[in-house]
């Protein structure tokens, strides 16, 4: 049976995710982490009435954003537009060995006037 305190890392282990699935979600995971520890310092500062080290705020909020800036990265590389990339190469490269060269420079023409008018 899975322990309370190991469900996440077990779950995010055993299932069959890409890597940058992976990642995004202990990127999540550390940045809710870090959240946490954030508000627990408040909590116990209010509580005991002594201030937050400025020096362990700093270096966490720093972690902080690092982390909001490494998921940031990898969500905009856009996986999914790699695999349409290929995708669409693919289909091209099908589509090619179909047509003579003839047909396939007007088919080329015809994309290209299109993509300017702004039609796709």
């Amino acid at each position: 049976m899975t322990e309370p305190l190991n469900a996440a890392p077990v779950a995010v282990h055993d299932t069959p995710l890409p890597d940058k699935q992976r990642r995004l979600i202990a990127l999540d995971d550390a940045i809710a982490k870090i959240r946490t520890q954030i508000a627990t310092a408040d909590l116990a500062r209010q509580a005991q009435g002594k201030p937050i080290d400025p020096i362990w705020f700093h270096r966490a909020r720093t972690a902080q954003r690092h982390l909001y800036r490494e998921r940031a990265e990898l969500l905009a590389e856009g996986g999914a537009g790699h695999s349409r990339s290929r995708m669409k190469d693919a289909l091209i490269d099908i589509l090619r060995a179909r047509h003579d060269p003839e047909v396939w420079a007007e088919l080329v023409a015809e994309a290209r006037a299109r993509n300017q008018m702004g039609d796709l």
